[in-house]
């Protein structure tokens, strides 16, 4: 079961790749029917076009469809916001630090960001 699942999703994946070798299939097996009726350039047997310009024709225009869709996919496609930041604002309130009384008062109180409750440095 898990084998046919497989298959199926690897030919749902593969299809739009196939699509203009279709294209070009048909051209071989028709080739004389679209020399003779579909050319564009069929009165003018000296530039041996054989329908090129149909093939040429129909690959171009399929390839112009794909993108066009590929497009509306992409812009129909809805955004959504993984993750976020909570945008708050930056207090800064001093801190004490407890060391000797002897050193001046800038540098008893230090004004550090709310993260510095997190992050200090080991004590003696």
């Amino acid at each position: 079961m898990r084998t046919v699942l497989a298959y199926i999703l690897l030919i749902a994946t593969l299809l739009p790749t196939f699509s203009q070798w279709g294209t070009i299939a048909y051209y071989h097996a028709n080739k004389d029917y679209i020399a003779k009726v579909l050319c564009e350039n069929r009165a003018k047997p000296q530039l041996h076009c054989d329908g090129k310009c149909y093939l040429a024709k129909k690959l171009n225009a399929q390839q112009e469809q794909q993108d066009k869709a590929t497009t509306e996919r992409v812009q129909k496609t809805p955004d959504f916001q993984l993750f976020f930041q909570l945008t708050s604002p930056f207090n800064f309130r001093p801190v004490s630090v407890g060391l000797a009384t002897s050193l001046p008062a800038y540098l008893i109180k230090i004004y550090a960001s709310p993260l510095s409750l997190l992050f200090q440095p080991p004590r003696v």
